[in-house]
């Protein structure tokens, strides 16, 4: 299939964009998956950069940026986040804990749709909250499915290793307690689009005195079963654009 519109600098950013879909880049690497010569590629990312559909991570590689999710919830076409709140909000009710749904973002992870707990304490994650990737239950889920290289560079000052990743993917899905905040302790399950690939980690969260140190055991079969929900729409959706 014939990829050039006839328009050679939209063609070229979009190359740009599609090697970035793959996950963060430096420029020599953006260079390398566009065929592009540098200077046409640092061009391209920086005035990509200047309008937000690309960013930086902490390390100063090139990411997706902001203003492509932003597209996507204008247009209407993120499915995800619009079947997001009532299986959210049935968690919720369900848990009787304050649900969250996370996207991965360069190397850190984003609330972008929350059913919170009306009253009482409250692990109170708003959206838009920008969370590390190095703790958390939704941060587990988020990096264990990843490629091994980017997963272990993922390691890298985490408060969890690579065999409680292992049981992540065995058990699908992850708890933690007090590893993010003290006092504060979640569950999460992957929600899954094309291929399989993780897109988005389910969540709930309370205090440790309320949902225990073990949180999994009360929790887990709900989470995995809202994540599995959310999957299912995205499969459909899928399907219906074949």
């Amino acid at each position: 299939m014939d990829n050039t519109s006839g328009v050679g600098v939209l063609d070229k950013a979009a190359a740009v964009l599609g090697a970035l879909e793959a996950g963060p880049a430096t420029l020599a690497q953006l260079v390398s998956a566009t065929g592009l010569a540098r200077p046409t590629v640092h061009r391209l990312a920086v005035a990509l950069e200047h309008h937000r559909l690309v960013g930086r991570d902490t390390q100063g590689r090139f990411v997706l940026g902001p203003r492509l999710s932003e597209l996507a919830s204008a247009a209407g076409e993120d499915r995800l986040l619009a079947a997001s709140g009532p299986v959210l909000a049935a968690l919720r009710d369900h848990s009787g804990e304050s649900a969250q749904l996370f996207r991965r973002q360069a190397d850190q992870r984003v609330c972008v749709a929350a059913a919170e707990r009306p009253m009482g304490l409250r692990d109170s994650i708003p959206v838009g909250a920008v969370l590390p990737m190095t703790a958390g239950s939704a941060a587990q889920v988020l990096l264990a499915w990843e490629e091994p290289e980017r997963m272990h560079r993922g390691l890298i000052g985490a408060k969890f290793t690579a065999t409680m990743l292992a049981a992540v993917r065995r058990h699908g899905w992850a708890q933690s307690v007090a590893e993010r905040e003290p006092g504060a302790a979640s569950v999460s399950a992957p929600v899954r689009g094309a291929g399989g690939r993780v897109v988005a980690a389910v969540s709930i969260s309370g205090p440790v005195e309320r949902i225990s140190r073990q949180p999994g055991h009360l929790h887990a079969a709900a989470v995995v079963a809202a994540a599995n929900r959310l999957t299912e729409v995205l499969r459909k959706a899928e399907e219906a654009h074949r």
